[in-house]
């Protein structure tokens, strides 16, 4: 007789709000930490340092925030569906959470993409806004993540707000092939994608590396928010657990204390 095949450990503790809540309050300092030097020394090399464009001179550095929020919502809207997955087959409270927490993130990084192409394609199209399969391709996302987000808000019953926005990220997610090879199945006046795993970047090591550097800053500063937003909702949710109640009052009694020592040091 066949063994039942069973998850793996970690799959289950990362369904634990408690231990999410642990283990990634150890990792969120150092993204953080990490986060703000990718950040600082890409923008710095890429507005700076980096040569400008021979076709579009000093107006192509918009690139160096375009292409990393671009990037960024259709990994997080990919993250998002996995999560509304794992909460329709498996029930998982967290994956519920992450869903919720990551809906807002990745708007905000869509509507940043679709913000600074405009400003690019300005320049570079003489238009603000053109009717281009991907730039219509990613205006649907950021819709798909409002629709999800107001899902979560419409719906009182959490569950049930749940597995509606589980099932719309699920239909969703056709949309981001769409996206993604949208300049080569029609004729677009979108550029062809910035990095491909099986061609060499056609921009010289000081215009793309710092590119790297800055999508690289962006998804940890990413995880970090979705950290933060997350850790918040579980507070939320458990705030009647025993764990929130002792954390909770951990926390108020070790202020209680410093400001007791203050008061003392003080006098």
């Amino acid at each position: 007789m066949a063994k039942k095949q069973r998850m793996p450990t970690w799959f289950y503790q990362l369904g634990s709000p408690r231990w999410f809540y642990q283990m990634t309050g150890r990792w969120s300092g150092g993204l953080a930490l990490l986060a703000a030097v990718l950040l600082i020394v890409g923008t710095v090399w890429g507005l700076l340092f980096a040569p400008a464009d021979y076709q579009q001179g000093n107006s192509f550095r918009i690139i160096y925030i375009h292409v990393p929020s671009a990037f960024l919502a259709e990994s997080a809207y990919m993250l998002l569906a996995a999560a509304g997955l794992v909460a329709l087959v498996w029930r998982m409270k967290m994956a519920e959470v992450v869903m919720k927490c990551a809906a807002p993130i990745g708007a905000s990084f869509a509507a940043m993409a679709l913000i600074t192409g405009a400003i690019w394609g300005r320049p570079t199209w003489g238009a603000w806004w053109v009717w281009d399969a991907r730039i219509t391709s990613m205006l649907i996302l950021l819709f798909l993540y409002l629709g999800i987000i107001a899902l979560h808000a419409a719906i009182n019953d959490r569950q049930m707000a749940a597995r509606a926005a589980a099932i719309l990220a699920l239909v969703g997610v056709v949309n981001i092939p769409i996206i993604k090879y949208s300049v080569d199945w029609w004729n677009t006046l979108h550029q062809p994608a910035t990095f491909t795993l099986t061609k060499k970047p056609d921009m010289p090591p000081s215009m793309w590396v710092p590119l790297l550097v800055m999508v690289l800053g962006l998804y940890c500063f990413f995880g970090w928010a979705l950290i933060k937003r997350c850790q918040t909702e579980i507070l939320i949710r458990e705030r009647k657990s025993v764990w929130v109640i002792e954390l909770l009052t951990g926390k108020a009694a070790r202020s209680h204390s410093d400001k007791t020592s203050g008061r003392k040091a003080n006098a």
